[in-house]
């Protein structure tokens, strides 16, 4: 719990580079002895997520296919696609006829994605968005909860939004979740994670001393107060009856993950995932 203090207290820019000179030897051994392939980012720069990069990717696409039963030629929209840890397996899925977009608002990991991925699959594609955000980006006062998804109405089978809303606040979540009805064609489905507050969950965080999200508001709770956008958890009820039904977007399925406490041999992943549809 210190060192994660200690992390939210740096500034993006250094976090980045501690995490780059941290892996440095670790990912010039790997380049050297060619142990990764160029699908696979330096260590360094993955900015998002733990464990084995490759891994993690195709376990969560793994869940994310069967949840929403994606088809290879659908349209997929990836908000905060972060350095590709979805888009890599599914440029194994989807097929010549179906379609990726991608947008981040870490820069370097757009990047990468727009030099290693996009050259060998051209239904791929990969936009930086900037906006402010207290974990990753302190470089502009552009803010989420104006932000218009520079595409089309009606565009894409499936959005995807792996750990982008717990690290956002309660209004910029309800401006993404009105875009994304916007842009779901009908019938379409999104899945998305969340760190989940029911009672079941309340009461098993509220009993441990790491990770239990301490600062209470209204309908959500922080993990530091400080850094508001670094862990965010929002009452399962709040959503459900507030945000997702005021954007027409009908809950289809939850499947908890293990961060509260609950078995992980019993889970299918960390955070808390939620199907929702467009159905009007």
């Amino acid at each position: 719990m210190l060192q994660r203090q200690i992390y939210y207290l740096l500034s993006p820019r250094l976090r980045f580079l501690i995490r780059r000179l941290y892996y440095l030897p670790v990912d010039i051994y790997d380049k050297i002895t060619g142990k990764r392939d160029d699908l696979t980012p330096p260590r360094g720069l993955v900015f998002v997520g733990s464990g084995d990069f490759r891994k993690s990717g195709e376990l969560l696409l793994g869940q994310i296919a069967k949840m929403a039963r994606l088809q290879p030629g659908q349209s997929v929209l990836d908000v905060g696609c972060g350095i590709g840890r979805l888009a890599v397996p599914l440029t194994r899925m989807l097929n010549e006829n179906g379609r990726y977009e991608g947008f981040d608002i870490v820069k370097i990991g757009i990047d990468w994605c727009n030099k290693h991925i996009r050259p060998k699959f051209p239904n791929f594609n990969f936009i930086h968005i900037d906006l402010k955000n207290d974990l990753y980006n302190l470089k502009t006062d552009k803010e989420a909860r104006n932000f218009v998804f520079p595409y089309n109405d009606s565009e894409f089978d499936l959005v995807i939004l792996t750990s982008v809303f717990t690290h956002m606040m309660p209004e910029d979540v309800n401006n993404y979740l009105k875009e994304i009805f916007r842009v779901l064609k009908k019938g379409g489905k999104c899945f998305v994670t969340f760190f989940l507050l029911n009672d079941e969950i309340k009461a098993s965080i509220d009993n441990r001393d790491y990770f239990n999200f301490p600062f209470r508001y209204d309908h959500y709770r922080l993990l530091d107060k400080n850094v508001k956008e670094a862990n965010i958890a929002f009452e399962e009820s709040y959503l459900i009856h507030n945000l997702f039904k005021n954007n027409n977007l009908d809950v289809e399925m939850i499947d908890y993950g293990w961060w509260s406490g609950k078995p992980r041999e019993k889970c299918t992943g960390y955070q808390d995932s939620v199907l929702l549809s467009r159905n009007k």
